[in-house]
């Protein structure tokens, strides 16, 4: 196998562990090894490419980072101490080896770095290594945490800006229970929050998950939605091809006194979630 067909393929391998993003994940590839695959396989990424012994340098402020990855480099304890600095809660790190066996030692040096939800296994086809391990959050509180992540994002972003590949939207299914406790006969239906905006529709969606959660939790503790039970996750392509208007990230306060209505939208057309 020639060296370029090598990287390919576990730099792929590596591309499935990076965490779904909003409008932008803010990934740091160190030395840029990965970055030209990466680039062809996702439009939301905001690559950096630092050198190994130049991370402080990313172009990122420290500690915002949402990923880190790295392709067949020498780490060593101090590496990670500088790999977890520039993290920010909930960070991942991800780095492939196109040699070497999994090993004990991998979860021991990234647990002396404080990295929690280790994981180690063979990369491609049982060959080299795949290591993966995530920055703590700071707070245990689950609304504190999902508040957190939801700032990432800004309120009132342009659609035509926006690079993730998901809108999200707060559904309200009937009957609210889990397909296999349907009777025959019986279907789900889905219906998307909306506006009414001078008679017409327009949807409110959101770049991530967190970002509609936490827009729903206050929303819901002073009455103002009521019964949705699901967030359903939709390409923004497919949301594109309704033609319906889209609000990104409303805020809670720029609904209050607004009509809000339900627009039916298809289950079937909804994504399998990234994680």
């Amino acid at each position: 196998m020639s060296p370029e067909p090598t990287r390919q393929r576990f730099v792929e391998a590596l591309a499935k562990h990076l965490p779904p993003s909003a409008s932008r994940l803010r990934l740091l590839d160190i030395d840029g090894h990965c970055r030209d695959i990466l680039a062809g396989r996702r439009a939301d990424l905001d690559i950096h490419c630092p050198g190994a012994n130049d991370l402080g340098r990313s172009g990122i402020a420290p500690a915002t980072a949402d990923a880190i990855v790295a392709f067949d480099l020498d780490l060593d304890s101090h590496m990670l101490r500088s790999i977890a600095a520039n993290m920010r809660p909930g960070g991942r790190f991800i780095a492939v080896f196109t040699q070497g066996e999994v090993r004990e030692r991998w979860v021991r040096l990234l647990e002396a770095q404080g990295l929690v939800r280790i994981l180690v296994e063979p990369a491609v086809d049982g060959a080299g290594v795949l290591i993966r391990g995530e920055k703590p959050h700071t707070t245990v509180n689950t609304l504190g945490r999902i508040q957190s992540v939801a700032r990432a994002d800004a309120d009132f972003s342009d659609l035509a800006d926006y690079r993730g590949p998901y809108l999200h939207l707060l559904i309200r299914q009937s009957p609210s229970k889990p397909v296999w406790k349907l009777e025959a006969g019986e279907s789900i239906a889905w219906r998307a929050l909306a506006l009414e905006d001078n008679s017409n529709a327009v949807l409110l969606a959101f770049s991530s998950l967190p970002k509609a959660v936490g827009f729903l939790q206050p929303a819901v503790l002073i009455d103002l939605v009521r019964d949705v039970n699901k967030v359903g996750k939709f390409a923004r392509e497919v949301v594109g091809g309704w033609g319906t208007p889209v609000i990104l990230n409303p805020t809670m306060v720029s609904i209050k006194d607004r009509r809000l209505i339900w627009l039916p939208v298809d289950p079937e057309t909804a994504a399998a979630p990234d994680e």
